[in-house]
């Protein structure tokens, strides 16, 4: 029997996962850490932390199955994306990486907007220029951290530091490279008239491969350190949201993808490079040539709910979702704006932040729950009627990421979205879809759409809209969009207020 390992990275925890080839899961184990925000809307954390939670979690996985190291024949990595690695000519870390939830490029967006203008960036890059974003976190250290530049020798996405620590080889893939805003979309390279716009050398930039292309294998130093054979193949992998998608086995054109993690997204497949003229939703990279995901995506899903309930000295997850599912939508007429650290899908705005709007004597901390829930909600909602607009549908959608252990928070989304949800048996998509690519890149499938016939599997049950809670849902949703169009100024006056020295 061959094994496959997947490891995810997230932005508040890694993952490792090992499974037989037939999808079965033999261990899991996982870490969680916290990124460092030394100022108010700054978003780092240091590389070797992850690689940390990378080494020990594998070490745990191998020794949970007792699988033996020459039967594990592949692994690959699902990462969080746009973040920003840098490294120095001898491949030392030379500063904590700047996440995607990091809103101090401001000043350089603005910039890059200026430099390349409206057509320049439609053309090439396809997507909004946005704080967190790799290029424009490097053009705030070339314009703050001259010292810092100076040294910087290799960049790379947060997922390739763990590929290069596993390999000794610096690489990333396609749909990772295509969310930097360094990348020419249509023509699936890096661009060098963004680079030298920018003054950004092309030099730094890793060569690209396929999501599912056999890179290298385990380097000998970290086979001796992890427990692993040299004769593992490691597989490029590719960023979350096309590791999630292959293990949800969304990886046919027209099917899409609700996920709340951290962050949430909307999530369509696509085989074609959809240019959204407003440029309020994002379209990049798929795991192989000819296949583009276009998603709305949001800054605080599942960190909206972690915010909430992090005030709270106690939390029964279990205990509350009972309470939640016993308040009429609505939560007693009251609405949630979950703009905690910005915005991107539709608002495009990273000088917002949070509010509660309709708080009233009766309202507790249930309803204040469950009005997140739907806040959330919401806002994924407004990225499934942005990529409506473009074309992008779906009858039914596959639910994913950790608010799937939330039935009333699957309840939600069927509502408001007035679809179907269906959910995968493991609750671990990213790592799956990274093992299932590291599987192609072994041998052992001949391609994704086999290693997701042998390895992803659905719950029995179907989560149904209710049709009386989407009539309900219909009103609040226009409200919360009024309410930020109405308070807009407000919030971004208070926001920039609290990020006062």
């Amino acid at each position: 029997m061959s094994y496959l390992l997947g490891i995810d990275l997230g932005t508040s925890s890694l993952k490792s996962m090992l499974i037989s080839e037939d999808g079965r899961m033999e261990a899991l184990s996982a870490r969680s850490y916290q990124f460092a925000s030394p100022r108010n809307g700054f978003a780092e954390h240091d590389p070797d932390e992850w690689w940390q939670a990378c080494a020990e979690t594998v070490k745990e996985v191998l020794l949970k199955s007792a699988v033996l190291k020459d039967e594990v024949k592949g692994l690959s990595f699902s990462g969080q994306m746009h973040g920003a690695v840098m490294l120095d000519k001898d491949y030392k870390v030379v500063r904590p990486a700047i996440l995607h939830c990091d809103a101090r490029s401001s000043v350089q967006v603005e910039k890059l907007k200026s430099i390349l203008g409206e057509d320049k960036i439609k053309e090439i890059i396809m997507n909004p220029i946005y704080t967190g974003f790799l290029l424009p976190s490097l053009m705030w250290v070339k314009d703050n951290e001259p010292e810092n530049f100076s040294k910087i020798a290799h960049v790379m996405l947060p997922k390739d530091y763990l590929k290069f620590k596993m390999t000794g080889v610096v690489s990333t893939d396609y749909s990772d490279a295509s969310a930097t805003l360094a990348f020419d979309i249509r023509k699936n390279c890096w661009s060098e008239e963004v680079l030298r716009a920018v003054g950004i050398p092309m030099e730094w930039f890793p060569k690209c491969y396929g999501t599912t292309d056999a890179t290298e294998n385990v380097c000998k130093a970290t086979a001796e350190e992890l427990g692993l054979s040299e004769k593992t193949v490691v597989a490029a992998g590719g960023g979350d949201q096309v590791m999630q998608g292959i293990g949800n086995g969304i990886t046919r054109v027209g099917q899409a993808c609700s996920n709340i993690g951290t962050s949430g997204q909307i999530s369509f497949q696509s085989g074609e490079a959809v240019l959204n003229p407003a440029l309020n939703t994002n379209t990049f990279c798929g795991y192989k040539k000819g296949r583009w995901f276009t998603m709305g995506a949001i800054m605080n899903a599942g960190l909206s709910y972690k915010w909430y309930n992090s005030l709270f000295d106690k939390v029964d997850m279990n205990a509350m979702n009972e309470k939640i599912a016993k308040v009429k939508p609505g939560s007693g007429g009251v609405i949630f704006l979950p703009y905690l650290n910005g915005e991107r899908t539709p608002h495009l705005n990273p000088n917002i932040s949070g509010a509660f709007i309709g708080c009233n004597i009766n309202t507790g901390r249930t309803e204040m729950a469950r009005a997140v829930m739907e806040g959330v909600a919401y806002a994924l909602n407004q990225c499934i009627e942005i990529c409506g607009a473009l074309g992008l549908h779906a009858d039914s959608m596959i639910a994913s990421g950790g608010a799937t252990k939330s039935m009333p928070w699957l309840q939600i989304q069927a509502d408001i979205f007035n679809v179907p949800l269906r959910v995968a048996d493991t609750e671990e998509q990213a790592s799956l879809g990274a093992a299932i690519a590291a599987g192609v890149g072994a041998g052992i499938y001949k391609d994704v759409d086999e290693g997701c016939a042998r390895a992803v599997r659905y719950k029995e049950f179907i989560i149904e809209p209710v049709p009386e809670s989407h009539k309900v849902y219909g009103e609040y949703y226009q409200l919360f969009k009024e309410a930020y169009q109405e308070s807009k100024g407000v919030i971004e006056k208070v926001t920039m207020l609290g990020r006062r020295d």
